[in-house]
């Protein structure tokens, strides 16, 4: 690692606001893209901002256009960073970034997803992601839209929810659960995040130490309510094609069916460009033991290719 990179990692990594996940092996992914001149970012999932300004600290000549449905970050960016929107450094959509396709945004040098829930939403019981705070059974990430978690437990099949759980949260035999969610609900429908998860960890008990047994079932429930498969599917491939050559594109995702999608359509897209590395990118032990968030977190990064023919080998 040269120095310059060196001094820069550290003012960053060492400040004392909140670390972003793998926000090292982001700045390293973006690394050599940083002395373009007219350098231009978008980050579908922006959140607190947190790549955001460690990436603006890399390059400070960075134009920005950022997305998120959550209404909460709209509120915070707009305070946060109100110079740079005033400069036209930042743009802010208040959307999904399911709606990147039809945004007409041009091309970008540095694209980034980080998929998942972040620290602010599950901090705040109101929102319903954490089975460890009482909240309502919501896990929207845009409240203005879609069907909660409430009324899939509440309304949906036993035969839809085993299918739920088996296929989002990739839980083997989820029947006694849900047998019982069934049950339970015919005399008080579910309203709160732990009521149900009282009744996951009375059904299936502690298997795993320090894994919570409603794990799987809440993230099965946040990804059906957002969508998130279907939305990260229909995406990716157009957010690829909106490169600039040489460009890259860096997905953080922290659960397998995730990884898997955004895995196939790079090995997919090879008529754009190539994933960087063959092996996925993990946090170091330092930051998994610092921040437990980022010990599921994986990273996969895509290169546009810049001359016709393709690179005959992927750096290993």
């Amino acid at each position: 690692m040269s120095q310059e990179k060196a001094s820069l990692l550290s003012q960053i990594l060492f400040s004392p606001d909140h670390q972003p996940v793998l926000i090292n092996e982001v700045l390293e992914a973006f690394w050599d893209l940083r002395q373009r001149e007219s350098l231009r970012y978008f980050d579908g999932t922006f959140g607190r901002g947190g790549h955001y300004k460690a990436l603006k600290k890399m390059a400070p000549q960075m134009r920005a256009v950022v997305m998120d449905q959550d209404l909460e970050a709209l509120n915070f960016a707009e305070n946060e960073f109100k110079t740079e929107v005033q400069n036209n450094e930042l743009q802010f959509i208040s959307k999904n970034f399911s709606h990147f396709p039809e945004s007409n945004l041009e091309l970008f040098d540095m694209m980034l997803l980080d998929l998942g829930v972040s620290s602010p939403q599950l901090d705040k019981s109101e929102r319903g992601f954490s089975f460890y705070h009482q909240g309502p059974l919501d896990m929207r990430m845009n409240q203005q839209q879609g069907v909660t978690a409430e009324y899939i437990i509440n309304t949906w099949s036993e035969k839809d929810l085993v299918a739920l759980f088996q296929n989002y949260g990739e839980i083997y035999k989820p029947f006694r659960v849900v047998r019982a969610i069934v049950h339970d609900r015919k005399t008080k429908a579910y309203k709160f995040t732990q009521e149900l998860s009282s009744l996951i960890e009375r059904v299936e008990g502690w298997r795993k130490k320090g894994f919570h047994p409603a794990t799987q079932y809440f993230m099965a429930l946040r990804l059906v309510v957002n969508q998130e498969l279907e939305v990260l599917r229909d995406t990716l491939p157009v957010m690829i094609k909106s490169l600039t050559p040489g460009g890259r594109l860096a997905v953080i995702s922290f659960h397998s069916l995730e990884d898997r999608i955004v895995k196939n359509i790079f090995k997919d897209s090879k008529e754009w460009g190539l994933p960087v590395s063959k092996k996925v990118i993990v946090a170091s032990e330092e930051e998994q033991k610092n921040n437990p968030r980022s010990r599921s977190a994986k990273l996969r990064i895509f290169e546009r290719r810049v001359q016709d023919e393709l690179r005959e080998s992927i750096t290993t």
